[in-house]
């Protein structure tokens, strides 16, 4: 099997499990609903781990964009195969999603309410208000993308590294997923999210398409600083671009602080 085709199939992997269980949890009819949060984010983590398994040996299983540029950036990952791993990412987000929604074919009938209906495929806010958005995919992927660095410095026994990785997803996930729905992955919400717009769902609304730039930007950015904070900070490698990148993290904090108080909240 080829990296590309291993980033395909495992990133195929995790959004069949985790789309699999937004569906479960939220869809009229089905056996899972009314899940809830601890259920998504543990089947999300678990989700998460097996793909890893599955083709952690081939390609490294960066399932995620933002760990791709973020491990590029600080000369983990050459540049030249970045645009292969971003594409594979993509098409197996946009090949997982597909199979959810077969799998839960009479359901998206059943269900009335079209923002239910897009919540398997991809994340909306709880409270809109685009740069505490952004600063929220911000922050978890950068806490996603170093605590995968911070990982590999330890001494792990053989197989165990995926297993953890999904713990980490699951802890992001119930710690800091309430305020957008924690994508922290742009493959994870793009490719998704393209789906819903393509296939023939019942009673399909709007895919969101207004807010689908923040969970691709947010974690691109929190997903770099993370990278380049390990670097700076835990191997004590000065780096331009980490400067370059924290001062646009410390406009983002700083302009979302300033905005806030123009947000709509609605009961």
């Amino acid at each position: 099997m080829s990296t590309f085709t291993a980033e395909l199939v495992g990133t195929m992997i995790l959004i069949l499990f985790g789309g699999g269980v937004v569906a479960g949890a939220v869809l009229n009819k089905s056996k899972g609903f009314g899940g809830g949060w601890i259920v998504i984010t543990f089947a999300w983590g678990l989700g998460v781990a097996m793909a890893a398994y599955a083709v952690g040996g081939i390609s490294g299983a960066h399932l995620n964009p933002a760990l791709t540029i973020a491990l590029a950036t600080i000369g983990n990952f050459p540049w030249a195969d970045v645009p292969a791993y971003i594409a594979a990412q993509m098409i197996g987000a946009f090949l997982g999603a597909t199979l959810v929604y077969f799998m839960y074919l009479p359901h998206w009938q059943a269900t009335a309410d079209a923002d239910v209906k897009l919540a398997p495929f991809s994340t909306m806010p709880a409270i809109k208000h685009p740069l505490s958005n952004l600063l929220s995919e911000m922050v978890g992927t950068f806490i996603l993308v170093l605590g995968i660095l911070a990982l590999g410095t330890n001494t792990i026994t053989d197989g165990l590294n995926p297993f953890l990785v999904g713990m980490l997803i699951i802890v992001i996930g119930m710690a800091l997923g309430g305020p957008t729905g924690y994508a922290i992955n742009p493959a994870r919400d793009l490719g998704p999210r393209i789906a819903h717009f393509i296939l023939p769902i019942a009673g399909k609304g709007d895919s969101g398409w207004s807010y689908a730039w923040v969970p691709v930007v947010g974690p691109i950015i929190g997903g770099t600083f993370g990278a380049l904070f390990f670097q700076q900070i835990f191997e004590g490698k000065n780096s331009i671009a980490f400067w370059i990148v924290a001062v646009i993290v410390i406009a983002i904090f700083i302009g979302a602080q300033l905005t806030v108080k123009n947000v709509q909240v609605e009961d």
